[in-house]
């Protein structure tokens, strides 16, 4: 189960970028940062690549949703529903386990936007905040009917893990070997074949 540790390194350090752009304060402490304002954008390398501070309230690439304590709610049953198994399966492949703990740690840095940003910034209820968002890319255009896409949708450091997990776990369906049955100790193992 060490893959857990990369899950929480990934929410650790996603919670951190978050916060250096949304900004924070400790008044107990003196803390006080006061991040970007929203919308604003800071260049990286040129137009190509800028941190854009976006809050997002739906779902992933800023689909909106009616409620949004339905999708808390489900983000934090599917976040469940992974880690329970993740921990069934770690006899399995390091591939796929690597995969879901990239899933969980996505899943994991969103919720915890979803369900305490709103309470913790006064912005809304628990269950209500907003995912913060602030790489903002342009690739190339997307034309497909109606739809255009001219830059990518502003994403954080949560959505690319979950995007990496998505693609490794694609990748591995193929290396995905059962656990290595172990004889109970009072068992003698099977003799080798000729």
């Amino acid at each position: 189960m060490r893959v857990v540790y990369i899950t929480g390194v990934i929410v650790l350090f996603d919670q951190i970028t978050k916060l250096l752009v949304k900004g924070f304060s400790v008044p107990s402490l003196g803390i006080y940062h006061e991040g970007m304002h929203l919308g604003q954008s800071i260049p990286l390398l040129g137009d190509f690549f800028r941190l854009t501070f976006v809050e997002n309230p739906g779902m992933a690439f800023g689909i909106d949703t009616d409620s949004k304590l339905i999708l808390t709610l489900f983000t934090l049953f599917a976040t469940i529903g992974i880690a329970w198994y993740l921990y069934h399966i770690r006899q399995h492949a390091l591939l796929v386990r690597l995969a879901l703990a990239l899933i969980l740690a996505g899943a994991i840095g969103n919720l915890i936007d979803r369900m305490f940003y709103g309470v913790i910034f006064g912005e809304a209820t628990l269950f209500h905040g907003k995912v913060v968002d602030f790489f903002d890319v342009d690739f190339f255009d997307i034309s497909v009917g109606d739809f255009q896409l001219t830059r990518w949708f502003v994403f954080n450091i949560a959505d690319a893990s979950v995007s990496v997990g998505i693609v490794l776990l694609l990748l591995s369906h193929h290396h995905v070997e059962a656990p290595v049955a172990v004889p109970p100790a009072d068992e003698p193992a099977p003799p080798p074949s000729a």
